[in-house]
């Protein structure tokens, strides 16, 4: 079975929905609005919702040309999430934590948390930050290299997966007659000293319900794939083209080996904008609406930070140039040159092609047609599943769960209910062993 999830944003995932005389373009700060996708998605038996994250929102150049989106504002995603495992039962909660400006025990804390909460359906997407913007709120003056943000990420998971192991499964033995809370034995330091960190432990919250929380990992750099290679077990990647797609995941699943892992451990999932309609003609017509309201100015502004360089300058209708060497998001962007070149687009028309959805894959159509979509990369092995990316909140979500899903499920291609209660169970990830834990050595993979 494919595997699902849905990636949440505001009022809807193109750059322009908060402008659909359908959509609520206050609707970023309301919980009521949140709580309606959360359960409409755990409806359509999603393995999880997934929400990105950053801690700023445009640099000091930027603020007349974000002042035209709805990035610009953001809630704080454990807290929100945290409140949203309230009032589902089921549906897995992934949310984005950096690297580059938390520690691990607070991610490691944060997570275990909202896991705890939830009943073991906690996820933590692993980034090192795309925006350059947020080392200015860190009391920091650039954002740190490529190649040191990995390296610190690399030591940053260890020590995560490290603190999520202080407890053994069966550590808290609450004996009411004998005044004993826990077995000593079974509580953990983890006294590491690194290179970047030096954390003692123990962490301050039981262990999983699932073991530990799902690891998450967006990177597609090379420095990306050997990172989700070593740690991740749910990938989340921008692919536009079905043979490029298939290269990548037979990339990742054959370096997950080189660390002793199946290739099962991961799922990878690239990310899928859906515009839906009855007929072809009504889908392409609610795309097309939303592309015609894409600011020029905005479309040039964001594909100039992609590239790392004013293209301003150069001529909208000419051809895109090389990208200025650039520190952040480097997978995403090599995927947008690649399209450039392949189907020789001017910067005017990569930028319609990518702004809009952030370079991730668009399909078009009636249910079938997404569905054809979908299982045509399924089965061509270049995805275990898709981060959903609707045009539209709630409606695109709504198209989604009562026209695609039993698409899908007629198909045998997706779950009729959850197999499970966990998000490891939803994926069909194994139960990771406590590292301390006697049965370790004849079980499954740990990171120490």
């Amino acid at each position: 079975m494919m595997k699902l999830g849905l990636f949440f944003e505001g009022c809807g995932h193109h750059i322009a929905a908060w402008r659909d005389p359908d959509v609520d373009a206050h609707a970023r700060q309301s919980l009521a609005h949140y709580v309606e996708i959360a359960q409409l998605a755990e409806r359509g038996k999603f393995d999880f919702l997934f929400t990105a994250d950053t801690n700023a929102t445009f640099g000091p150049d930027d603020a007349d040309a974000w002042a035209r989106t709805m990035a610009a504002s953001r809630l704080e995603p454990i807290t929100l999430l945290s409140a949203l495992a309230a009032v589902t039962q089921r549906i897995g909660l992934v949310a984005t934590a950096t690297t580059t400006y938390f520690e691990p025990f607070h991610v490691a804390r944060f997570f275990a948390s909202l896991d705890q909460i939830s009943g073991g359906r906690a996820g933590w997407n692993l980034v090192t930050s795309l925006a350059v913007a947020e080392a200015y709120n860190f009391g920091r003056e650039a954002h740190a290299s490529h190649a040191d943000r990995y390296a610190r990420a690399h030591e940053f998971a260890k020590v995560v997966l490290g603190l999520w192991d202080s407890w053994e499964d069966d550590a808290v033995i609450a004996d009411k007659e004998h005044g004993l809370y826990l077995d000593r034995a079974k509580l953990h330091f983890l006294n590491h000293k690194g290179q970047h960190f030096s954390v003692r432990g123990p962490l301050t919250v039981h262990r999983s319900p699932q073991g530990h929380p799902v690891i998450v990992q967006a990177g597609q750099s090379e420095d990306g794939r050997e990172l989700a290679a070593e740690t991740a077990e749910v990938i989340f990647t921008v692919q536009q083209d079905l043979e490029a797609g298939r290269a990548f995941y037979a990339d990742v699943k054959r370096r997950a080996g080189a660390y002793g892992r199946s290739p099962d451990s991961i799922k990878i999932m690239p990310g899928v904008m859906t515009a839906i309609g009855h007929t072809r003609a009504e889908a392409e017509d609610k795309y097309g609406r939303l592309q015609a309201l894409i600011a020029p100015e905005i479309g040039v502004k964001q594909l100039s930070a992609y590239f790392g360089m004013d293209l301003s300058t150069f001529p909208l209708d000419g051809p895109v140039p090389e990208p200025a060497n650039t520190n952040q998001e480097v997978g995403r962007v090599k995927v947008m040159v690649e399209l450039a070149r392949r189907e020789n687009l001017s910067i005017r028309q990569l930028y319609q092609r990518v702004i809009g959805q952030r370079a991730h894959r668009v399909v078009i159509g009636t249910p079938a047609d997404i569905a054809d979509g979908l299982e045509q990369w399924f089965t061509a092995g270049a995805a275990d599943g898709f981060n959903i990316l609707p045009l539209t909140f709630p409606g695109g979500l709504r198209d989604f769960v009562d026209l695609v899903v039993p698409e899908l499920q007629r198909r045998s291609l997706f779950r009729a209910d959850y197999e499970g209660h966990t998000l490891r169970e939803h994926l069909g990830l194994p139960r990771p062993l406590n590292r301390w834990s006697t049965s370790a050595a004849a079980g499954l993979r740990r990171v120490s």
